[in-house]
Formats: C-alpha cells, sequence, structure tokens
C-alpha cells in the first residue's frame, strides 16, 4: 500500500503561521502535523508521494527522501486546481492501491489501518458542526451520499479528506466546481454510484483549518509521548504530572510546572516560572522569571521575558516577547471569540482564546494584546498606534 499525502495548499486559513512555512510543517511537541502523520502511516505503507506547492522545497529539506524507512516522493502542483488536480499529479507515480489524505490534519494509525483492512473505504468522524464540513450519509456500512457544507446536513458523519481507494477512480470524469476548482469529493460522488464504498468511523481526527485547531490535538499527542525528563533540573524546582523535557534543557529553581507539558532541547525555563494544562516549549526557547504559561504553543528560539502572561496562545519563531506582555485570552462577558480570517469577522468555537502570532515578532514592555487578535511575521508591535496598526 501507498500513502498519497496532499500538502501544496497556501493555508491561507492558517495566516499568520502559514505566512513564512507551508501548515503541513507547524510545529507540535517537537514535530511537524507532516511528521505526525507519517509517524502513523509508518508500517501500514512502504512508500508516501507528498504533492507539494507553496513553500514546497521547504517540505522536501525537512523530510527528505526518506523517513522511518519509507521511500518519500515527490509531486509539485504547478498549477493551483484543487485537492482532485492535486491528487491526480500523482497518478504517474501511484500504485494500484493508495491512501489518501491531508497533510494538515491530524490522523490515527489506527484509524488508518481500520479504513485499509476495508479497502475500498471513507473515513468518517462524528461532528458537532457537521454544516463546515462534507457530510455523508451512509447506510448498512457504506457510503450512500456526500454533500459540501450543507445547510440542513443529512447526518453528523464528516468527511475527514482520508481515503483508500483503487487508481481507477482518476478514470472517472469531474468538471471545475463554482469556485474553478477540480474538487477530490466529485471523484468520490461519481465512485459512489457505481461502485461500493465502506464508511470507516474514526476514533480521532483533528482538522487543523485554523491555528487554533491545533490545541484540540494536544490530548491525544501527549498519549504518544514517552515521559522523558533529560537536561538539568535545578533543586527547588517542582514537577507534577506529565512533563516532557527534552535533552540540553535547564529548569531553574523555583519553576513550578504541572503537566502535561512539553519542553524541547537546549530551553532555559525560570527561575520561579509557572508552566501549566498543555503548555509547550519547542526547541531554544527561553522562558524568563514569573512568566505563567497556559495551554500555549511557544515556536522555537523565542525569548518570553519576565513578569509576561501566555495563555491559549501561539507564539511564532524567533520572537521576543517583552516584559510584562499580557495575551489576555478571556472576554468580560464570557462570550465566545470572534477572529478576522481572510477579511471575515468568524467564531472560533472558543471562549478562551489569546494571541496568534506569525514569525520574529516583538512586543515592547507592558504589552497588552486583546482575546482572538493575530499578528503578522516581521512586524514590530510596540504598545501604542503601531500595535493597532499590526494587529488584526
Amino acid at each position: 500500500m501507498q500513502a498519497v499525502i496532499l500538502a501544496a495548499g497556501a493555508g491561507t486559513r492558517f495566516w499568520p503561521i502559514s505566512e513564512t512555512k507551508p501548515k503541513p510543517l507547524f510545529t507540535l511537541l517537537g514535530k511537524t502535523i507532516l511528521e505526525h502523520n507519517l509517524g502513523e502511516l509508518n508500517g501500514l505503507v512502504s512508500s508516501v508521494i507528498i504533492i507539494i506547492g507553496y513553500k514546497g522545497d521547504d517540505i522536501r529539506k525537512k523530510i527528505g527522501d526518506r523517513y522511518l524507512g519509507m521511500e518519500i516522493l515527490y509531486v509539485e502542483q504547478k498549477e493551483v486546481n484543487g485537492t482532485g488536480g492535486a491528487a491526480k499529479s500523482a497518478y504517474n507515480l501511484m500504485e494500484d492501491k493508495f491512501v489518501l489524505l491531508n497533510g494538515d490534519d491530524f490522523y490515527s494509525g489506527k484509524d488508518i489501518k481500520k479504513a485499509i483492512e476495508k479497502f475500498p473505504s471513507i473515513l468518517l468522524k462524528n461532528h458537532a458542526n457537521p454544516s463546515s464540513f462534507g457530510v455523508v450519509l451512509a447506510e448498512e456500512g457504506f457510503a450512500k451520499e456526500l454533500v459540501e457544507k450543507p445547510d440542513n446536513p443529512i447526518s453528523n458523519l464528516v468527511n475527514t479528506g482520508l481515503y483508500c481507494l483503487p487508481k481507477k477512480i482518476f478514470g472517472f470524469e469531474i468538471q471545475k466546481s463554482a469556485r474553478g476548482e477540480y474538487e477530490f469529493t466529485d471523484y468520490i460522488k461519481k465512485f459512489i454510484k457505481q461502485e461500493k464504498l465502506k464508511a470507516v468511523i474514526a476514533d480521532f481526527w483533528i482538522p487543523a483549518s485554523h491555528p487554533w485547531d491545533t490545541f484540540n490535538a494536544l490530548s491525544e499527542l501527549f498519549k504518544r509521548e514517552k515521559d522523558e525528563r533529560k537536561g538539568k533540573i535545578e533543586k527547588g524546582a517542582v514537577l507534577k504530572g506529565q512533563v516532557i523535557i527534552k535533552e540540553g534543557t535547564i529548569i531553574k529553581a523555583g519553576s513550578y510546572i504541572e503537566g502535561p507539558a512539553y519542553i524541547g532541547k537546549n530551553c532555559t525555563i525560570g527561575p520561579n516560572c509557572f508552566l501549566r494544562d498543555y503548555a509547550v516549549i519547542e526547541d531554544e526557547c527561553r522562558i524568563g522569571q514569573a512568566v505563567e504559561i497556559k495551554n500555549s504553543i511557544i515556536n522555537k528560539k523565542t525569548n518570553v521575558a519576565h513578569l509576561s502572561y501566555i495563555g491559549d496562545s501561539i507564539i511564532g519563531e524567533n520572537s521576543n516577547i517583552g516584559a510584562g506582555t499580557i495575551t489576555t485570552n478571556l472576554k468580560h462577558n464570557g462570550e465566545i471569540i470572534k477572529t478576522m480570517v481572510k477579511g471575515e469577522l468568524i467564531n472560533t468555537f472558543r471562549v478562551k482564546l489569546g494571541t496568534i502570532t506569525g514569525d520574529n515578532v516583538k512586543t515592547g514592555a507592558n504589552t497588552i494584546i486583546y482575546p482572538g487578535r493575530k499578528i503578522g511575521a516581521n512586524k514590530n508591535t510596540l504598545p501604542g498606534d503601531k500595535v493597532e496598526k499590526d494587529i488584526i
């Protein structure tokens, strides 16, 4: 069996993180989304074709020609013409049977194995908000109908974007959709009219459409990690629960860490800081004195200076968060937080959400950032009018 991973998109809904890197290379617990999925495919497929486009060379450089013993092949989608066009671009390298999946969603190896065993199949997941996805009607274990983002869903089962299919599916002719793209789901709609496509229900699937969606994957990803406490832990530091610490890191005296928490390589933590509730600190970060970090992802080579609070936020790589910076993550009336995506104010479905920043961001001392604000890469965010211009 062979896997085909779609990783060509520009990830515009993932802005500002996607401003400097393709979305599948977003790092979480020391691995990119793409690497998490390759790890789940390991042992199930012998080779993987990755469809690349936006900043595709970055993906080639990161993953290479082999990963965990699997051969990695690349196909560049030169024309932006949809998921159907992207998948078909790999036709000449495809085996007769393949697994197709999105390179920027989180999947489980157990679910992928179930789907392979029930070939040909589509992986589905029950979802509380099916109208945001392709909805599938399944009867007697088979997919009978697929409707994209319906106002009145025919079921609560949504399409995860993972399929186990025969190569002959590309023999069907499809037309461009209303948005001017070839949709892979149109191949599926044609297939289920003439063939039987088994419906497999997933136990785990997290679509990472927006940056804050990655928080939903943390619980499952921590379950996959082994406890590890390397580096130096000074006397007087307190660690409780699952706390993963990589080599070269120093946990200074007075630091209090309540897991689940992850700290990468060559970090300096503390003294007297508080990390809790899914705090994720990637490689080569510096977390200063009296800093509190809660349910947040601090990307590599970032400094969070003393007396700062980072809650329910994602901070980009190589950033400098000035002393006393506060990310406010809750509105006073407890309402759901909205934020701008592609020029439209959308609902995040989260009561708590701090800030999302791109890479190389700098904040001045005593900066306060309101809930749901996003800061673009390579911009200075100082107190006053400059902040208002740079924050969306």
